[in-house]
């Protein structure tokens, strides 16, 4: 039996750009139309949303099944926290708020096996296999078919960028233009001065050290993303989708009245 590689390095290895799209809702069959739909990767978040570890790996399932990668968005929290979207069997986590080099070294030691880092052997859960393929084969797709992100979104985090990238083991970064935003006073601009440079600065440290960087939305031109060094780009969010097809459909209302219509309503 061999373990599944993942079709974000895939397409990275091919020198080609990678496409995501966010789920804030839990439900896994919102996971599986995604799949189906092309989209390269889902991006699943146990940081701000209140889902539980089952349909998390329900929706890790479902996208499995049309050979989607998940990134998970992991709490703030534990080695436990870490390891458990690897062993439900997503392809990778992103680590919020990195604000150090030793904060990434530690993650590193805690997500990677011998000789990477010191991460615990079980291999029972669906990233093993269950027990069914050779311990070897289950440390080395780990080691070499997982993906672990890191978001630089603060000051503090900005000014050790580059020690951080120099870390290795790890494969990229999700700079955080909000919450940047936001500590720097300025919320919601996202497009400003120091937070263009910001981001700029994450690009340039990602790609000095061989690293990828993930884009968290279009909020700029594509092509300037693409510029800049991005290869994985979030291209929306199954919330933002909904809100903004709701908004067309009553465009297709907006103005009219029954008076204007060949059948006025009989209530009238």
């Amino acid at each position: 039996m061999q373990l599944r590689p993942s079709r974000i390095l895939r397409q990275l290895r091919a020198n080609r750009f990678v496409s995501t799209m966010k789920l804030n809702l839990t439900d896994p069959r919102i996971a599986e139309i995604v799949g189906i739909s092309g989209i390269d990767a889902l991006w699943l978040c146990q940081e701000h949303v209140p889902g539980d570890w089952v349909n998390l790996e329900h929706a890790i399932r479902a996208a499995r099944l049309h050979d989607v990668d998940t990134l998970v968005r992991v709490a703030k929290g534990s080695y436990s926290d870490y390891i458990r979207p690897f062993e439900a069997g997503a392809t990778g986590i992103v680590v919020p708020h990195v604000e150090s080099e030793a904060e990434a070294k530690k993650i590193v030691e805690w997500t990677r096996f011998h000789p990477i880092g010191k991460r615990a052997l079980d291999g029972g859960n669906t990233d093993g296999a269950y027990c069914m393929v050779p311990m070897k084969d289950y440390i080395e797709n780990s080691n070499t078919e997982k993906i672990l992100l890191f978001q630089i979104e603060s000051p503090e985090g900005l000014e050790q960028v580059e020690k951080i990238a120099a870390v290795p083991g790890f494969d990229g970064f999700l700079f955080g233009p909000g919450d940047f935003s936001h500590r720097i006073g300025k919320a919601g601009d996202l497009t400003c001065e120091e937070v263009t440079t910001a981001r700029l600065r994450v690009a340039k440290a990602a790609k000095a050290h061989g690293k990828f960087m993930m884009v968290s939305g279009l909020y700029v031109p594509f092509d300037q993303l693409a510029a800049e060094g991005h290869m994985v780009f979030n291209l929306g969010s199954d919330v933002g989708a909904m809100s903004t097809w709701c908004k067309q459909r009553l465009e297709l209302m907006a103005g009219k009245t029954p008076a204007a219509m060949a059948h006025p309503s009989p209530y009238v």
